[in-house]
Protein backbone atom coordinates (compact mmCIF):
# COMPACT_ATOMS: atom_id res chain seq x y z
CA UNK A 1 0.00 0.00 0.00
CA UNK A 2 2.71 2.52 1.10
CA UNK A 3 4.52 1.51 -2.42
CA UNK A 4 1.31 2.48 -4.66
CA UNK A 5 0.63 5.71 -2.29
CA UNK A 6 4.52 6.46 -3.29
CA UNK A 7 3.69 5.54 -6.73
CA UNK A 8 1.21 8.02 -7.33
CA UNK A 9 2.28 10.73 -5.26
CA UNK A 10 5.16 10.64 -7.79
CA UNK A 11 2.63 10.18 -11.08
CA UNK A 12 0.67 13.43 -9.29
CA UNK A 13 4.13 15.48 -9.49
CA UNK A 14 5.11 14.68 -12.68
CA UNK A 15 1.55 15.58 -14.13
CA UNK A 16 1.67 18.69 -12.18
CA UNK A 17 5.06 19.76 -13.60
CA UNK A 18 4.07 18.70 -17.08
CA UNK A 19 1.16 21.08 -16.71
CA UNK A 20 3.44 23.58 -15.33
CA UNK A 21 5.77 23.70 -18.23
CA UNK A 22 3.95 22.95 -21.51
CA UNK A 23 0.92 25.86 -20.40
CA UNK A 24 1.24 27.61 -23.32
CA UNK A 25 0.57 24.49 -26.09
CA UNK A 26 -2.24 23.79 -24.03
CA UNK A 27 -3.80 27.48 -24.77
CA UNK A 28 -2.33 28.50 -28.20
CA UNK A 29 -3.34 26.60 -30.90
CA UNK A 30 -1.62 27.68 -34.37
CA UNK A 31 -1.90 24.31 -36.01
CA UNK A 32 -5.16 23.56 -34.98
CA UNK A 33 -6.48 22.93 -37.91
CA UNK A 34 -3.18 24.22 -39.14
CA UNK A 35 -0.57 27.74 -39.86
CA UNK A 36 -1.84 27.64 -44.05
CA UNK A 37 -4.33 30.02 -45.23
CA UNK A 38 -7.28 28.35 -46.47
CA UNK A 39 -9.20 30.90 -47.73
CA UNK A 40 -9.34 34.89 -48.32
CA UNK A 41 -11.91 37.29 -48.19
CA UNK A 42 -11.91 37.70 -51.70
CA UNK A 43 -13.78 34.22 -51.83
CA UNK A 44 -16.88 35.47 -50.36
CA UNK A 45 -16.67 38.56 -52.47
CA UNK A 46 -14.98 41.09 -50.18
CA UNK A 47 -12.38 43.92 -50.90
CA UNK A 48 -9.42 43.66 -48.96
CA UNK A 49 -5.34 43.66 -49.10
CA UNK A 50 -3.10 41.87 -47.09
CA UNK A 51 -0.71 43.83 -44.47
CA UNK A 52 2.34 43.30 -42.48
CA UNK A 53 3.07 44.77 -39.24
CA UNK A 54 5.85 45.23 -37.58
CA UNK A 55 6.03 44.89 -34.05
CA UNK A 56 8.47 46.76 -31.40
CA UNK A 57 10.12 43.31 -30.69
CA UNK A 58 10.86 42.49 -34.22
CA UNK A 59 8.37 40.15 -34.80
CA UNK A 60 5.88 40.24 -38.53
CA UNK A 61 2.32 40.04 -38.36
CA UNK A 62 -0.05 39.39 -40.95
CA UNK A 63 -3.08 40.85 -41.69
CA UNK A 64 -6.20 41.93 -43.67
CA UNK A 65 -7.63 45.27 -44.35
CA UNK A 66 -10.87 45.34 -45.51
CA UNK A 67 -12.40 48.69 -46.50
CA UNK A 68 -16.02 49.67 -46.46
CA UNK A 69 -17.62 52.51 -48.31
CA UNK A 70 -19.12 55.03 -45.74
CA UNK A 71 -17.77 53.41 -42.32
CA UNK A 72 -19.72 53.63 -39.30
CA UNK A 73 -16.48 52.72 -37.44
CA UNK A 74 -13.60 50.39 -37.93
CA UNK A 75 -13.37 47.12 -36.02
CA UNK A 76 -9.98 45.50 -34.73
CA UNK A 77 -10.51 41.89 -34.72
CA UNK A 78 -8.61 39.40 -32.10
CA UNK A 79 -9.16 35.95 -32.96
CA UNK A 80 -9.24 32.88 -30.96
CA UNK A 81 -6.62 30.48 -29.17
CA UNK A 82 -6.48 28.42 -32.81
CA UNK A 83 -6.69 28.54 -36.29
CA UNK A 84 -5.70 31.81 -38.45
CA UNK A 85 -7.44 34.25 -39.97
CA UNK A 86 -8.71 32.69 -42.84
CA UNK A 87 -11.29 30.54 -40.91
CA UNK A 88 -13.14 33.85 -39.71
CA UNK A 89 -14.63 34.59 -43.44
CA UNK A 90 -17.94 34.39 -41.87
CA UNK A 91 -17.32 36.78 -39.06
CA UNK A 92 -16.03 39.41 -41.56
CA UNK A 93 -19.02 38.89 -44.03
CA UNK A 94 -21.21 39.67 -40.74
CA UNK A 95 -18.92 43.52 -39.99
CA UNK A 96 -18.76 44.33 -43.56
CA UNK A 97 -22.92 43.64 -43.90
CA UNK A 98 -23.26 45.78 -40.35
CA UNK A 99 -21.13 48.72 -42.36
CA UNK A 100 -17.57 48.62 -40.96
CA UNK A 101 -14.44 48.18 -41.69
CA UNK A 102 -12.33 46.06 -40.27
CA UNK A 103 -8.33 44.99 -39.91
CA UNK A 104 -7.83 41.14 -38.61
CA UNK A 105 -4.31 40.09 -37.77
CA UNK A 106 -2.80 37.02 -36.66
CA UNK A 107 -0.65 37.06 -33.30
CA UNK A 108 3.06 35.80 -33.57
CA UNK A 109 3.38 32.00 -34.33
CA UNK A 110 -0.32 32.10 -36.02
CA UNK A 111 -0.80 31.99 -39.74
CA UNK A 112 2.11 34.20 -42.02
CA UNK A 113 2.99 35.89 -38.70
CA UNK A 114 6.74 35.24 -37.47
CA UNK A 115 7.40 34.40 -34.27
CA UNK A 116 6.02 32.03 -31.01
CA UNK A 117 2.63 33.22 -28.84
CA UNK A 118 3.38 34.41 -25.34
CA UNK A 119 0.81 36.11 -23.24
CA UNK A 120 3.22 39.27 -23.58
CA UNK A 121 3.87 38.77 -27.13
CA UNK A 122 -0.07 38.70 -28.03
CA UNK A 123 -0.72 41.87 -26.00
CA UNK A 124 2.28 43.32 -27.85
CA UNK A 125 0.34 42.10 -30.99
CA UNK A 126 -3.00 43.87 -30.25
CA UNK A 127 -0.79 47.08 -29.66
CA UNK A 128 1.11 47.26 -32.91
CA UNK A 129 -2.12 46.36 -35.03
CA UNK A 130 -4.05 49.50 -32.56
CA UNK A 131 -0.79 51.67 -34.01
CA UNK A 132 -0.57 50.24 -37.85
CA UNK A 133 -4.47 51.57 -37.84
CA UNK A 134 -3.99 54.78 -36.49
CA UNK A 135 -0.46 55.68 -37.51
CA UNK A 136 -0.38 54.30 -40.85
CA UNK A 137 -3.78 53.81 -41.67
CA UNK A 138 -5.21 57.01 -40.10
CA UNK A 139 -7.99 55.92 -38.78
CA UNK A 140 -9.57 57.83 -35.61
CA UNK A 141 -9.15 56.38 -32.19
CA UNK A 142 -12.62 57.35 -31.38
CA UNK A 143 -13.85 55.48 -34.43
CA UNK A 144 -12.08 52.01 -33.41
CA UNK A 145 -14.21 49.27 -32.28
CA UNK A 146 -11.99 46.13 -30.06
CA UNK A 147 -13.14 42.92 -30.73
CA UNK A 148 -12.22 39.98 -29.14
CA UNK A 149 -13.34 36.33 -29.25
CA UNK A 150 -12.77 33.83 -26.64
CA UNK A 151 -9.02 34.28 -25.57
CA UNK A 152 -8.68 37.12 -28.33
CA UNK A 153 -11.46 39.08 -25.93
CA UNK A 154 -8.95 38.60 -23.22
CA UNK A 155 -6.41 40.17 -25.48
CA UNK A 156 -8.78 43.38 -26.89
CA UNK A 157 -9.43 43.79 -22.84
CA UNK A 158 -6.11 44.36 -22.37
CA UNK A 159 -5.75 46.86 -25.24
CA UNK A 160 -8.69 48.77 -24.19
CA UNK A 161 -7.02 49.98 -20.63
CA UNK A 162 -3.91 51.30 -23.19
CA UNK A 163 -6.11 53.15 -25.63
CA UNK A 164 -8.88 55.35 -26.11
CA UNK A 165 -10.99 53.95 -28.62
CA UNK A 166 -14.82 53.68 -28.57
CA UNK A 167 -15.61 50.57 -27.21
CA UNK A 168 -14.84 47.02 -26.41
CA UNK A 169 -16.76 43.62 -27.92
CA UNK A 170 -15.84 40.51 -26.16
CA UNK A 171 -17.59 37.42 -27.39
CA UNK A 172 -17.42 34.22 -25.82
CA UNK A 173 -14.59 35.03 -23.71
CA UNK A 174 -13.83 33.79 -20.29
CA UNK A 175 -13.26 35.64 -17.22
CA UNK A 176 -9.34 34.39 -16.81
CA UNK A 177 -7.17 31.67 -17.44
CA UNK A 178 -6.52 30.48 -13.93
CA UNK A 179 -10.44 30.63 -13.47
CA UNK A 180 -11.36 28.47 -16.41
CA UNK A 181 -8.79 25.87 -15.78
CA UNK A 182 -9.60 25.45 -11.85
CA UNK A 183 -12.99 24.78 -13.08
CA UNK A 184 -11.87 22.51 -16.33
CA UNK A 185 -9.18 20.47 -13.86
CA UNK A 186 -10.50 20.82 -10.10
CA UNK A 187 -8.39 17.83 -9.43
CA UNK A 188 -5.52 20.27 -9.87
CA UNK A 189 -3.88 23.31 -7.94
CA UNK A 190 -4.24 25.33 -11.58
CA UNK A 191 -4.28 29.01 -9.81
CA UNK A 192 -0.75 27.77 -8.06
CA UNK A 193 0.57 26.82 -11.08
CA UNK A 194 -0.89 29.25 -13.15
CA UNK A 195 1.70 31.09 -15.85
CA UNK A 196 -0.85 32.50 -18.16
CA UNK A 197 -3.31 34.88 -17.05
CA UNK A 198 -5.02 36.49 -19.41
CA UNK A 199 -7.77 38.11 -17.10
CA UNK A 200 -10.26 39.76 -18.97
CA UNK A 201 -12.31 40.60 -16.24
CA UNK A 202 -9.85 42.23 -14.30
CA UNK A 203 -8.96 44.02 -17.63
CA UNK A 204 -12.66 45.03 -18.43
CA UNK A 205 -12.88 46.56 -14.73
CA UNK A 206 -10.05 48.41 -15.16
CA UNK A 207 -10.77 50.01 -19.00
CA UNK A 208 -13.41 53.09 -19.10
CA UNK A 209 -14.27 51.84 -22.39
CA UNK A 210 -18.67 50.53 -22.98
CA UNK A 211 -18.86 47.24 -23.31
CA UNK A 212 -20.69 44.85 -25.27
CA UNK A 213 -20.33 41.52 -23.74
CA UNK A 214 -21.81 38.23 -26.13
CA UNK A 215 -22.09 34.48 -24.86
CA UNK A 216 -24.42 31.63 -25.12
CA UNK A 217 -25.87 30.31 -22.07
CA UNK A 218 -25.35 26.58 -24.41
CA UNK A 219 -21.19 27.40 -24.75
CA UNK A 220 -19.94 24.22 -23.86
CA UNK A 221 -16.17 25.47 -23.29
CA UNK A 222 -16.89 28.43 -22.09
CA UNK A 223 -19.64 28.42 -19.16
CA UNK A 224 -21.91 31.42 -19.50
CA UNK A 225 -21.39 32.43 -15.77
CA UNK A 226 -17.95 33.47 -17.40
CA UNK A 227 -19.98 36.09 -19.31
CA UNK A 228 -22.02 37.26 -16.47
CA UNK A 229 -18.97 37.90 -14.42
CA UNK A 230 -17.41 39.51 -17.27
CA UNK A 231 -21.01 42.13 -17.86
CA UNK A 232 -20.74 42.69 -13.97
CA UNK A 233 -16.92 43.78 -14.29
CA UNK A 234 -18.03 46.06 -16.86
CA UNK A 235 -20.79 47.74 -14.39
CA UNK A 236 -22.54 50.22 -15.57
CA UNK A 237 -20.48 50.42 -19.22
CA UNK A 238 -21.64 46.96 -19.58
CA UNK A 239 -24.26 45.55 -22.22
CA UNK A 240 -24.98 41.70 -22.02
CA UNK A 241 -25.97 40.23 -25.29
CA UNK A 242 -27.40 36.40 -24.59
CA UNK A 243 -27.29 34.69 -27.71
CA UNK A 244 -27.89 31.26 -28.45
CA UNK A 245 -25.47 27.93 -29.82
CA UNK A 246 -22.51 26.80 -29.15
CA UNK A 247 -18.25 28.21 -28.27
CA UNK A 248 -17.11 27.94 -31.68
CA UNK A 249 -20.63 28.84 -33.89
CA UNK A 250 -23.29 30.60 -32.22
CA UNK A 251 -22.99 33.47 -33.48
CA UNK A 252 -24.18 32.15 -36.64
CA UNK A 253 -26.98 30.21 -35.02
CA UNK A 254 -28.00 33.15 -33.21
CA UNK A 255 -28.33 35.03 -37.05
CA UNK A 256 -30.18 38.26 -36.65
CA UNK A 257 -30.17 38.27 -32.64
CA UNK A 258 -26.48 38.32 -32.74
CA UNK A 259 -26.23 41.05 -36.04
CA UNK A 260 -29.26 43.05 -34.14
CA UNK A 261 -27.42 43.41 -30.85
CA UNK A 262 -23.95 44.32 -32.35
CA UNK A 263 -25.26 46.90 -34.49
CA UNK A 264 -27.68 48.39 -31.58
CA UNK A 265 -24.32 48.60 -29.30
CA UNK A 266 -22.38 50.19 -32.33
CA UNK A 267 -25.02 52.50 -32.87
CA UNK A 268 -24.53 53.29 -29.74
CA UNK A 269 -21.01 54.66 -29.86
Amino acid sequence: MLRLLVMLALVYGVLLLLLYLFQPRLLFLPGVPGRDLIASPQQIGLEYRDVHIETADGESLHGWWLPNDNPRATLLFHHGNAGNISHRLDSLQIFHDLGLEVLIFDYRGYGQSSGSPSEEGLYEDAHSAWRWLVDEQGVETGQVVLFGRSMGGAVAAQLAERVDAAGLIVESTFTSVPDIGAELYWWLPVRWLARLQFNAAEHIAAAGLPVLVVHSPDDEIIPFRHGQRLHEAAGERGTLLEIQGDHNTGFLASGQLYRDGLDDFISRL
